[in-house]
């Protein structure tokens, strides 16, 4: 089937939605054994869907776990209560006291401070590199290098990684190599052709789309499946059930939600561009991005998230923009059907390279459902509050 037929009947098997167009939401702890023989069934099996206990799954689960895999790839799916939850998962599940990370220095900024402030601590090395650095990871291994972490299109400068480049150094060396994948959803980029071995996600994003439920994914490979199974078990992680079901919801209309994202982004980047307030398009189909020809080659489109820099202006012309614009609401996060703006003043604060100083005054946005054109007459008088303020 196509993808967009996939999307709609993903993870509707009848064994979780019996005569329901949706599967049923299962609100349950505790799972009833009709006998011995079943119970013990039950733990012999609970891996393979089998119901035995709340934390380990239901149905709801199980529906979306599927369809994610369906779509996604991998061999299987494990759910979270965030994003974030599942990097932790992903991460602690592979590393121990002694051994050596490499993360991407463009990584979501939690990310950067759990390495910082949780794996340091438990005696796991981290060394950041340069997201552009493609095979030349190479010469960044060490005899401990466990697990190499990408995230493409990058944090707040959207740089774009060569994961098949990164991913043959990986496989060379039998190091696993990891992608947060929340930009590239279930549309714009497949992990598992490119050769990732886990892909994450912040479900929160585009899955649920509607800015209402908090929820992570990881997808495995067969290799490291069981492994990320047990120890996601052992940490306690699960998912509440009406959050899976909105994701659910989520997925079957994501393909036009990401187109609609998409074309009005662009819209609104080039006509950003043409701004003499502007300098630099931080968009990955714009070939001043880092990485632009990569995203030609390996993604399938892009979605509402960008960034740009300004030419001139101080903190507070910045703020004179930000706080007079009416449909671009501040606030964290971004995939929702809202339109978002977010300010960031130093970057070099936050990543170990040396040449972020460069950009300046950086504004992201994420650019909802509302009309593009709407959308420019809201960014047009901010800038005027913005020249105003200088």
């Amino acid at each position: 089937m196509k993808k967009d037929t996939k999307i709609v009947h993903a993870g509707r098997d009848k064994k979780w939605t019996g005569q329901a167009v949706n599967p049923p939401v299962y609100h349950v702890s505790t799972i009833l054994h009709d006998s011995v023989a079943d119970l013990k069934y039950a733990l012999k099996n609970f891996k393979n869907k089998i119901w035995y206990y709340g934390r380990r799954g239901t149905p709801t689960h199980y529906a979306f776990r599927e369809a994610m895999t369906e779509l996604e790839g991998g061999h299987d799916c494990l759910i979270y209560p965030s994003g974030l939850a599942a990097i932790n998962a992903a991460l602690l599940s592979f590393l121990s006291s002694g051994d050596h990370l490499l993360m991407v220095d463009t990584a979501y900024g939690p990310t950067r401070v759990l390495c910082n402030k949780v794996l340091t601590r438990m005696g796991i090395e981290v060394t950041y590199y340069d997201p552009l650095i493609g095979s030349g990871i190479g010469t960044l291994l060490q005899e401990n290098t466990k697990v190499i972490f990408t995230e493409s299109p990058g944090s707040v400068t959207m740089d774009i990684q060569d994961i098949p480049a990164i991913s043959k150094v990986a496989r060379a060396n039998d190091i696993i190599l990891m992608l947060d994948n929340t930009y590239g959803n279930l549309i714009n980029f497949d992990p598992y052709a490119h050769g990732v071995d886990i892909s994450i996600q912040a479900a929160t994003k585009y899955i649920v789309g509607h800015s209402d439920a908090m929820l992570g994914t990881i997808t495995a490979s067969k290799k490291y499946w069981s492994k990320l199974y047990d120890n996601s078990f052992f940490m306690g992680y699960t998912a509440a059930p009406d959050d899976i079901n909105l994701a659910m919801r989520g997925i079957r209309t994501i393909k036009p939600r990401i187109k609609q994202h998409e074309q009005s982004a662009l819209k609104i980047a080039n006509w950003l561009k043409a701004r003499d307030e502007v300098d630099l398009i931080l968009h990955p189909a714009f070939p001043d991005c880092p990485g632009h020809e990569i995203w030609k080659r390996d993604f399938n489109g892009s979605n509402g998230l960008f960034s740009f820099t300004l030419k001139a202006g101080n903190e507070e012309a910045l703020t004179a923009l930000l706080d007079n614009l009416k449909l671009f609401k501040m606030g964290f996060s971004w995939g929702g059907f809202e339109s978002l703006v977010m300010s960031f003043y130093n970057l070099k604060k936050e990543r170990d390279m040396p040449n972020w100083d460069d950009y300046g005054l950086l504004i992201r946005l994420h650019v909802g459902l509302e009309d593009a054109d709407d959308l420019i007459d809201d960014l047009t008088q901010g800038f005027e509050h913005f020249n105003k303020a200088l």
